[in-house]
This record gives structure tokens, C-alpha cells and sequence, in this order.
């Protein structure tokens, strides 16, 4: 969420949606609590058949490692 948080405080849009499938999800950065947004335009979310994070083999195995020791 580092990078929806980013979001939230540099353009003041605090709410966002989850784009898993299955997920309907909202989350109000302002007041730390979930947030019962409205019905969205289609797709809802990313494909099923499509691995996280990102396309399969183009993610660097230690994809993790990397997001932690980011400084920002």
C-alpha cells in the first residue's frame, strides 16, 4: 500500500479500491477505516489468470526485498 499511501498524501484523493478478483473492497486513507464506496465501471479487477506481482517472469524473484529496502 505504500504507493496508494504516496497517492492519498500527494494528491489528496485518501480513497482507494482493491483490484483483486473476488475483492470489492474500499479504504479511506483520512480516517483508517474500510469505506462503503460505490458500485464502479467495469473491469472490477485485474484478470484471474494473471499472477501477482505483475506478469509472471518479469518480476524479480527477490521482488520483496526490493519494496522493503526502498528508502522512500
Amino acid at each position: 500500500m505504500r504507493h496508494a499511501a504516496a497517492h492519498w498524501r500527494t494528491s489528496g484523493h485518501p480513497i482507494i479500491r482493491s483490484f483483486e478478483p473476488g475483492e470489492d473492497w474500499f479504504w479511506d486513507y483520512q480516517t483508517n477505516q474500510y469505506y462503503d464506496g460505490p458500485d464502479l465501471a467495469p473491469p472490477e479487477s485485474r484478470p484471474s489468470e494473471e499472477t501477482t506481482p505483475g506478469p509472471r517472469g518479469r518480476v524479480p524473484s527477490d521482488w520483496v526485498e526490493i519494496l522493503r529496502n526502498r528508502a522512500d
